[in-house]
């Protein structure tokens, strides 16, 4: 007359140590996915490594001109 408990089976996902294509679109073609990113990215990593580049060089000069500064 009640509700009685159904018993749920569960799935469990797991990789075997021993397969070895567990990811084989990853390095398939990998020269060619670099070279395309970079290709149709290089305005992005202008804009992101310009800015990076010129305060380190920056930074760099200035702690070079404050160690001669100081020498005399």
């Amino acid at each position: 007359m009640g509700k009685q408990p159904v018993r749920m089976k569960a799935v469990v996902y797991a990789l075997s140590p021993f397969q070895q294509k567990v990811m084989p679109g990853l390095w398939k073609d990998l020269p060619t996915k670099i070279h395309h990113k970079i290709s149709e990215n290089w305005h992005s990593a202008i804009f992101l490594l310009g800015p990076v580049i010129g305060t380190y060089a920056y930074v760099q000069n200035y702690k070079e001109k404050e160690k001669l500064e100081h020498r005399f």
